[in-house]
């Protein structure tokens, strides 16, 4: 069997081709990476995939996007596209197409990754159970969970990274007021995510009458504002970048810590993206988890919990094969 899987965020588009046996269930043949915003829809891409030989016979194909799949129709959320699994199909002749969110696709990947795709930050309780709550900062703020039946894990989607952010001190809720004034509603993917830290760096350069040094100016060029002031701030070669990137790494573990304990993911947090990954070194220095545990009456609960980094940037794509070959 031919699986096609994708992964379809606000930056990238990745898709990837699968040949799957039952002594072989997922055997990687074919990747290629586009660039989201140079296309006006995914058919367009589809249609310059399916140009290479190795892609001319495809039985199943899934793709998981960043935003909210109603009736396997997705509007996204960073994209101009309007994706429907049924046109697609019929479009392209296969056997069957299915819609994920970007993040149940993460979930669905979770069980094929191996122990070096994984680096924990918590071990938790041993032998824990229970469910598991997936989040991921990259061009958004994608949140999933797992539900545990007592036999197996049923990943399902969740958009909690636009429910209302929450400031807690004077600087977050100056930082809440500006960002109110400009869109309205604040939600906690304004901030963390990619484009939040860039906000969270202005706000900052503002909030100290500082300007940008030139040579950061010029590495925001070259390399786009939020892996500048990450690099930056891992290096602490400037002390505002440090500052963004540590209230991002509270936020974002406030949040994660949030998500958690609301399906009560006792089972594991997996923290996925293209984030985590990259500031891993501030996330090992403890006070992401010592945000991710601060619930007052609930911090036993959180101490509890195993939390994980994905290290590995296909888990989406896999997610997303691993759901096709399971149909």
């Amino acid at each position: 069997m031919q699986i096609l899987a994708g992964d379809i965020g606000g930056t990238n588009t990745r898709l990837a081709l699968y040949h799957s046996t039952p002594a072989s269930p997922l055997n990687p043949i074919l990747e290629q990476t586009y660039s989201s915003q140079a296309y006006d829809s995914i058919e367009a891409i589809l249609q310059q995939f399916l140009k290479q030989p190795s892609a001319q016979q495809i039985d199943r194909a899934c793709f998981g996007l960043a935003g909210p799949v109603i009736d396997q129709i997705c509007e996204t959320t960073n994209l101009p596209w309007r994706v429907s699994a049924r046109k697609i199909n019929r479009q392209f002749g296969f056997e069957a197409t299915w819609l994920l969110n970007d993040l149940e696709a993460n979930a669905w990947g979770i069980e094929v990754l191996d122990s070096s795709d994984i680096y924990t930050l918590n071990s938790g309780a041993a032998n824990a159970a229970g469910n598991r709550s997936i989040i991921s900062a990259g061009t958004g703020l994608g949140e999933a969970g797992l539900y545990w039946d007592g036999r197996a894990y049923h990943p399902f989607p969740s958009e909690g990274g636009h429910s209302e952010f929450s400031p807690t001190n004077s600087l977050e809720f100056s930082l809440y007021q500006a960002l109110s004034e400009r869109y309205g509603h604040v939600s906690w993917e304004r901030l963390v995510s990619g484009p939040g830290l860039e906000t969270i760096y202005n706000y900052l350069i503002r909030y100290h009458d500082a300007e940008i040094p030139t040579w950061l100016q010029q590495k925001m060029n070259d390399m786009g504002a939020a892996p500048a002031i990450s690099t930056a701030g891992l290096d602490s070669a400037d002390p505002v970048c440090r500052e963004s990137l540590e209230l991002f790494t509270h936020l974002y573990a406030r949040e994660a810590g949030n998500h958690a304990l609301k399906i009560m993911a006792t089972g594991g947090v997996y923290l996925g993206g293209g984030i985590a990954p990259q500031i891993l070194p501030i996330l090992k220095q403890g006070q992401f988890m010592e945000a991710f545990v601060a619930k007052g009456r609930m911090r036993h609960i959180m101490e509890a919990m195993p939390v994980r980094v994905i290290l590995n940037d296909k888990a989406a794509l896999n997610g997303a094969a691993q759901y096709a070959r399971l149909q």
